[in-house]
């Protein structure tokens, strides 16, 4: 037997051939126009006087289809039933059959006749319809655990041939075993159609953990591909074994928060009512929640539940409400002087160990300065952090240190290129001193970090001057002079050296005058001393060289005279 499957316009045909049979077997679709082939090899176009389409009856009588005259173009249509206005015939002389049902399963005959010859060629037909997505319908409400139940019964419709329906659980096929699984089916056919529908009941013994099962119904057909239906789950009851006592809140649960207690019981369905002990007082909810507002640290305890009718069946959970209590003295801005002691107090009270962290603006320290005689590298922003379980705590205070202005140096130098003298003035000072020079000048300063900045003056000197720098805020003031010389002056003298050299040269100068006054002074003395002394040897009539008493003076004071 062999098997050929052929593709004609908008239809489907499988031929079957036996040896020695010309019948051929044209498979069409349900509803569209099906096209019978005749093949008719041994006539050649240019012979052929008419091509006749036949069929077999129901009664098993030919009947006449259509003629086709081949000089013409239109053929006669002869049937008179419904073919009459479903028949044509194509260029090739296939038949063509519109809306092709179930009455068209028949044999087909094409008669082909030339002025030499006479050829029939035979076609059974057969229309294949793919049946409708296949639907679980009379679904049960719930599974018993344990228990042999109809799940729902699985319907395939309107098909040609019937098709065939498989249980599915989790994507898996389910087989009949006789006990825990019955599946039974049925076909029916349509009186007016006689198209076929495919019922599948199922009876299914369910567990618990079919819960969350999905179960469809796979229609299978000829015609290819297969059908699933919407998967559906069922309740599965069972009764309560396990209870549980879950707490809802925030975590960690804190001073202020709302906490809700949800009791869950394991039975399907579920129990509505149950017993909530709250610290020791049992109340009886007709819900599983029960919500505590605004709780304090004083709610920290042991909360329950159970069933009502089964207190055997219980849950427990220890709330724990965390808390943090901190206190900082000072707070706020505070304002002290130079040198004095700020004294700071915190204390922290909590749930658990907490902890602590001091910073000043973005830097953050081991631990709290000393305050007992305070700098202005002490003032700034000191901000406590303080952390527990979830709670944070923040405190701060503003140090401000104030004190008077205060010139701590005033040095100048010549600038890069030698064309300028640039003064620096030093100075600190809370708040910020103002500075006042005594001679005008390209000025500048530094930032102003602890108290402390540099002002700075660039002028041209033509002349030898003094100039002053005077500091000033609202707790008074500080001045200092430096000399300045004039530029011409010291290029003058020596442009090579810079005026610091110049005043070095001065000291130097004027030690060694001071050395050559004190060695005058000394020997002046000593010529005093001598001249005495020979007087009063000439009047006692001793020796010019006096005693040996003198003489050690003499030469102690010879000794000092050389230094």
């Amino acid at each position: 037997m062999n098997l050929l499957i052929c593709l004609f316009g908008a239809s489907i045909a499988a031929a079957v051939f036996q040896t020695g049979s010309c019948v051929e077997t044209v498979i069409g679709l349900y509803g569209e126009t099906i096209e019978v082939p005749c093949k008719i090899g041994t006539i050649k176009q240019d012979g052929l006087i008419f091509t006749k389409w036949k069929y077999v009856k129901d009664d098993g009588s030919p009947g006449d289809l259509l003629v086709k005259q081949a000089h013409k173009d239109e053929a006669t249509v002869s049937a008179t039933d419904s073919y009459k206005t479903r028949v044509s015939i194509s260029a090739n002389s296939s038949l063509l059959i519109a809306q092709g049902s179930l009455v068209d399963q028949r044999v087909f005959t094409c008669m082909a006749v030339s002025l030499t010859n006479l050829d029939e060629y035979s076609v059974e037909l057969k229309v294949y319809k793919k049946p409708s997505g296949p639907v679980i319908k009379n679904k049960a409400k719930g599974l018993e655990n344990g228990k042999l139940t109809q799940l729902g019964e699985c319907v395939a419709e309107s098909a040609n041939p019937a098709a065939d329906l498989i249980w599915m659980k989790n994507n898996q096929p389910l087989v009949d075993d006789g006990k825990t699984i019955i599946i039974t089916s049925a076909i029916t056919k349509d009186p007016v159609t006689a198209l076929s529908s495919t019922s599948s009941r199922l009876q299914y013994t369910a567990s618990k953990e079919d819960v969350e099962s999905h179960f469809t119904c796979t229609a299978k057909h000829v015609l290819g591909p297969d059908h699933n239906s919407a998967p559906e789950t069922f309740p599965i009851h069972y009764p309560t074994e396990k209870v549980s006592l879950q707490v809802v809140s925030q975590s960690p649960i804190r001073e202020g928060d709302n906490v809700t207690l949800i009791c869950q019981a394991d039975g399907n369905p579920p129990p509505t009512s149950f017993n909530f002990n709250i610290k020791g007082k049992v109340t009886v909810m007709d819900k599983n929640v029960y919500t505590l507002t605004g709780v304090t640290r004083a709610d920290t305890g042991m909360y329950k539940c159970s069933l009502l009718d089964n207190d055997v069946l219980e849950s427990t959970q220890m709330v724990t409400v965390s808390f943090l209590d901190v206190s900082l003295t000072p707070t706020g801005k505070v304002l002290k002087k130079l040198g004095e002691k700020l004294e700071v107090s915190f204390e922290k009270n909590a749930s658990t160990e907490a902890k602590v962290t001091w910073k000043k603006g973005d830097l953050t320290l081991d631990k709290l300065p000393d305050f007992s005689n305070l700098t202005y590298s002490d003032a700034g922003l000191y901000v406590c952090d303080v952390s527990t379980e979830g709670i944070k705590r923040s405190l701060s205070f503003e140090l401000t240190v104030e004190g008077g202005p205060r010139i701590l140096r005033l040095t100048k130098h010549r600038s890069n290129d030698g064309k300028h003298k640039i003064l620096m003035c030093e100075a600190e000072g809370s708040p910020k001193p103002e500075v006042q020079w005594s001679v005008n000048g390209t000025t500048d300063e530094s930032a102003y970090l602890d108290g402390k900045t540099t002002y700075k003056i660039t002028v041209v000197p033509n002349r030898n001057l003094t100039v002053s720098c005077q500091v000033t805020n609202k707790l008074g003031q500080d001045t200092r002079d430096i000399s300045v010389f004039s530029l011409y002056e010291e290029h003058k003298s020596k442009p090579e050296k810079n005026e610091g050299g110049m005043e070095q040269t001065k000291v130097i100068v004027g030690v060694m005058v001071g050395l050559f006054v004190a060695v005058a002074l000394v020997g002046l003395i000593y010529w005093l001393y001598i001249k005495k002394t020979r007087e009063g040897s000439w009047k006692t009539g001793e020796k010019e060289t006096g005693t040996s008493e003198e003489s050690k003076k003499l030469e102690e004071n010879n000794h000092k005279a050389d230094v």
